[in-house]
């Protein structure tokens, strides 16, 4: 019997693809918990448009990712921070914090998308990397500079 996926499945396959399964399989599991449909010249049909309709979506997304990660690319953060001895600053600046600030320029980043080479402790220039879609990572350059009015 021949299916098509509606989701993933452990150890048969993708959503969207097509398999040849045992009879009881896919009457007695797959069909009926809505995980497979019968893969009928129709089903094929319209299976392999959505499959092209989705690919063509995802080019889409990579492109817009990819004009953000430019601008990104472009763009400077800065932030003033309370210093102390050896040009350490009081705290750290976080993921958090690079998410707002972006938020407040008009980008939407989730702060789980942003890595830190290192912690951001002292002051300096430093650089964020951002994945923004699977095959886009933008670099952000951030630099931390001594609030005015510190004493050392």
């Amino acid at each position: 019997m021949k299916v098509i996926l509606l989701q993933d499945v452990e150890h048969l396959g993708e959503q969207g693809e097509i398999h040849e399964v045992a009879n009881g399989y896919g009457r007695n599991y797959l069909i009926p918990q809505g995980i497979a449909r019968l893969a009928t010249e129709g089903a094929i049909k319209q299976a392999r448009e959505e499959q092209r309709q989705a690919a063509r979506k995802q080019a889409a997304k990579a492109d817009d990712a990819q004009d953000l990660a430019d601008e990104l690319e472009d763009m400077q953060v800065v932030f003033t921070a309370k210093v102390g001895e050896d040009n350490r600053i009081f705290g750290t600046v976080t993921t958090q914090q690079i998410a707002v600030e972006l938020a407040n320029r008009g980008y939407d980043i989730d702060r789980r998308s942003i890595d830190l080479d290192e912690d951001i402790r002292e002051v300096g220039t430093y650089t964020a990397h951002i994945q923004l879609h699977p095959q886009v990572k933008a670099k952000l350059s951030i630099q931390v500079i001594p609030e005015s009015g510190s004493d050392f």
